[in-house]
């Protein structure tokens, strides 16, 4: 089943319009209209309304639509990472969108500075397309029951020349990291450029990891520095940077993860919730194997 993502401007009219051409796309929330959906869409989970299991020329599709607005302010802040983390690997784009694809190259360049804060100062280009390729995934609920133990994995290994097309002009941009030999990369640990990535972050997962910060030095009677670009660099040069990390990542996803997948069941009906769970199920077992 291939997967689609439709940005589109008013989600309101284009549900009805689509229920109109397209009424078995639905389950039986159709029958409560256009602006019910819409508001479903919108307010509940991440603000994806999917459709699966839908046939069209032949081919099995499940898509699934969004704002442009949610769209990018998932991009730029990680407000759920639902939709800026599917982004994170390499995807098709159909119809160019200018906000989308600007708002997109921030959501890559972010996604290179929260993998290069958790890496060592050596690494190899798996390692570094396996962290980003598995941001999203950190806190999601499925990944314990419902996805391949080896998905992230297995989405890299698949697809690295097209991760390394995605990325390398980013890590080629960054004064702080050098391209060695053989898939080889070193960053510089200096901590003013590693302090610079933390200031960088996106806005949920900053907020969170200088949260988390604060407390601990509260409760640890560390003293904070004044200057802001101090701070982060104690930040950057904490022990505890990859907890924040983890954490942080694990309460912007863990929610929407979750209410995504319940939601998913009204929308996508009984019987194709039924099979699409079946389905997942079926590759975490394979995996475990």
């Amino acid at each position: 089943m291939m997967d689609f993502i439709f940005g589109v401007s008013h989600p309101g009219h284009w549900h009805a319009l689509n229920m109109q051409q397209n009424p078995h796309h639905y389950s039986g929330l159709r029958l409560l209209g256009s602006n019910t959906i819409s508001k479903l869409q919108d307010n509940v989970g991440a603000g994806v309304y999917f459709n699966p299991y839908v046939e069209i020329n032949g081919i099995v599709i499940k898509y699934g639509v969004v704002s442009i607005d949610k769209l990018c302010r998932d991009l730029i802040d990680w407000e759920t990472l639902y939709l800026a983390g599917r982004m994170h690997k390499p995807v098709k784009i159909l119809r160019d969108d200018a906000r989308v694809r600007l708002a997109n190259q921030v959501n890559l360049t972010e996604a290179v500075r929260v993998a290069l804060l958790t890496l060592p100062e050596k690494f190899n280009e798996e390692q570094l397309f396996e962290k980003i390729a598995g941001i999203s995934y950190v806190g999601d609920f499925r990944m314990t029951v419902g996805e391949n133990p080896n998905k992230v994995k297995n989405i890299v290994d698949a697809q690295l020349d097209h991760f390394n097309r995605l990325y390398y002009s980013l890590l080629d941009d960054l004064p702080n990291v050098a391209v060695l030999n053989n898939g080889q990369f070193q960053q510089n640990q200096n901590p003013k450029f590693r302090g610079l990535m933390v200031q960088k972050l996106p806005r949920t997962l900053y907020d969170q990891v200088v949260n988390q910060h604060r407390t601990r030095a509260s409760r640890n009677k560390i003293d904070l520095p004044l200057n802001k670009a101090e701070m982060y660099q104690q930040i950057a040069a904490s022990s505890y940077l990859p907890k924040y990390m983890d954490q942080s990542l694990r309460s912007i996803i863990a929610r929407p993860a979750m209410t995504q997948s319940i939601k998913g069941i009204f929308t996508a009906g009984i019987t194709k919730s039924t099979r699409y769970a079946s389905a997942k199920l079926g590759k975490w077992i394979k995996g475990k194997k």
